[in-house]
């Protein structure tokens, strides 16, 4: 740790807000100028800053599971342009080998100069609605080659000097189904990183650049600080904890996770020796992705203001095998790599549960379910319709699960009906909660969220990513599962079946399709759930009466709207309610 302390401690916490407000502001910025319902609406973007070295100093409430990899993007733009980085560049990656995570991924990295020395770097990622490649959307579970996916961007000069090189730019446009939306949100990216960069300058005129700097290696040493005293204060030992994805959407049985943890001191070591090789679909991380999930997996158990900067990493160590689900090695497929940070925070938190007993929830939904509709025009052009369906978190030691709310590592947002209905291609028919899906206990998992869509257009492509069908979120401390998802087509009809969790269809007008995410894990033995919360589910229509008899022994009045008392404690007795 660094020996250079501001004393001040008004003047370090007036810079912790002021740094941790810059990144805000740039998130903003993307959120009013970005142009596609994933970007603006969704909100499947980050922002960050960073030193000269590439250290993350702040971070905004954004997508966790990117910024774990900022420092990755850096460090390869760093070794590609090193000493030629001039004010007024902005330079582009989304290549996983050099530095990204996935295709549509694109990182936006901008340098801030301040009399002309270089005093950070503003980064900005952002996922783009499509990169090219051969399904709409660039995320198909079923490609096998990163070649299939879409154009493939190394750390590459896309501004120069305040120049915009626009062959190259034009490129890539060429290359991607819906060129207006991609260059949008780029100019988009473009914009939070001129406020981010010009913040920075600012910072750096207020404070003098060798206060900026001590004051930066402070913030740093403050987070490190923080995370290793809650380390600390748990039991050392090693926490090991085992997963799985259901399938890779092509042919495969279930995909292990498998995490040892273990806690010595003030460190913390993440052993993923005996997960899954990397699989022939589009499942496969980055190496830096899987550390990313772990980051969140910690900050999310702690549950502490701590903040999110490269000082947070400090504790760390990682056994990521290679050549593995985690770490896939070119030419593998990454574009669904999702479903893998979802699945890592599962197997993490649950691993960490002994350790922190107080504070880790039971599984929540595993990850929301992604579903891309892609539709060609009479004249030629696409249009790509995301709908993103977050369903719940699991029950926590202390209370129920939430419903309706994006998973830990991603921060998203469900698609608003009004944007995927705009285009007048699909209708949404139903939206809602279904009851009897949160994993019963005595704290209650969240529930499964639905949405019922039928096609309007003549033809479509339909590409879902969905899991926990076979692998239900877990309960915690005798708290039973949530319920699976379910993809359904040809809802309603005489043609209904259930359909696989990852397909990519073709369908036609009039097709119906209802998605359903799995519901969260429960928390505690059912039959220590206080009847008048039960009741207070039927009422709310979250638990059917069936259900309360069957999950928790509570036997409902529904015409007086109350706990039988005697009933309940008789069907609690006789049936000796067990998980």
């Amino acid at each position: 740790m660094s020996n250079n302390i501001i004393r001040d401690a008004a003047t370090f916490e007036v810079f912790r807000n002021a740094v941790s407000g810059l990144a805000d502001e740039m998130a903003i910025t993307i959120l009013r100028t970005a142009h596609s319902q994933i970007v603006a609406s969704s909100m499947d973007f980050s922002t960050a800053l960073c030193d000269p070295h590439g250290r993350i100093i702040a971070q905004a409430n954004t997508c966790p599971v990117h910024l774990g990899s900022i420092p990755d993007a850096i460090a390869a733009m760093l070794e590609e342009f090193g000493d030629s980085i001039v004010d007024g560049d902005v330079y582009i990656l989304n290549d996983p080998d050099r530095g990204g995570m996935h295709l549509p991924d694109i990182f936006a990295v901008a340098p801030s100069f301040a009399d002309e020395k270089l005093v950070g770097f503003t980064v900005t990622v952002v996922n783009h609605t499509d990169v090219g490649g051969w399904a709409a959307g660039s995320m198909a579970v079923q490609t096998t080659s990163i070649f299939g996916e879409g154009i493939q961007i190394p750390p590459s000069r896309l501004v120069a000097g305040g120049d915009l090189n626009s062959t190259f730019l034009d490129v890539i446009l060429r290359n991607v189904r819906e060129p207006d939306l991609l260059r949008g949100d780029l100019e988009s990216q473009l914009a939070a990183g001129h406020a981010g960069a010009v913040g920075l300058r600012a910072l750096v005129e207020k404070y003098g650049i060798d206060d900026y700097m001590r004051l930066i290696d402070e913030l740093l040493d403050y987070s490190e600080t923080l995370v290793r005293s809650e380390l600390d204060s748990a039991p050392d030992g090693r926490y090991v904890f085992e997963d799985q994805i259901d399938d890779d959407g092509i042919d495969s049985g279930p995909i292990p996770f498998k995490v040892a943890v273990t806690i010595s001191g003030a460190d913390i070591t993440f052993d993923f020796t005996g997960s899954s090789p990397q699989v022939a679909s589009a499942l496969n991380a980055t190496a830096s992705f899987t550390r990313s999930a772990c980051y969140a997996s910690l900050q999310g158990a702690l549950g502490s203001d701590i903040p999110a900067n490269s000082g947070f990493y400090r504790p760390f160590a990682f056994i990521i095998p290679p050549a593995s689900i985690l770490d896939g090695q070119r030419p593998s497929a990454r574009g669904a790599r999702g479903l893998v940070g979802y699945r890592i925070i599962d197997t993490v938190l649950g691993a960490l549960a002994p350790a922190f007993p107080d504070r880790v929830p039971a599984a929540g939904d595993g990850g929301p379910n992604s579903v891309a509709v892609g539709v060609v025009e009479a004249d030629g052009s696409s249009v790509i319709l995301w709908d993103i369906l977050c369903g719940s978190w699991g029950a926590t030691p202390t209370g129920d699960g939430n419903d309706g709310i994006s998973p830990l590592g991603a921060n998203l947002a469900n698609t608003p009906i009004e944007e995927l209905e705009k285009s007048g291609h699909i209708r949404i028919d139903g939206y809602g909660y279904l009851p009897d899906t949160g994993g019963a206990g005595m704290f209650r998992g969240g529930l499964s969220t639905f949405r019922d869509m039928t096609v309007l257009h003549d033809t479509a492509s339909v590409q879902i990513r969905s899991d926990r069908r076979t692998s239900f979120p877990y309960g915690l401390n005798g708290g039973r599962t949530g319920a699976p998802s379910a993809n359904i087509l040809e809802y309603d009809t005489d043609a209904e079946q259930l359909i696989a969790s990852k397909p990519h269809l073709t369908v036609h007008s009039g097709s119906r399709h209802r998605q359903v995410t799995a519901g969260g894990g429960g928390h505690g033995d059912p039959a220590l759930r206080d009847p008048q919360h039960v009741l207070d589910d039927v009422l709310d229509g979250k638990v059917t009466v069936e259900g309360a008899l069957r999950d928790y022994g509570v036997v409902i009045d529904t015409e007086r709207g109350r706990v039988l008392d005697a009933e309940t404690y008789t069907a609690r007795t006789e049936s000796q309610l067990t998980n």
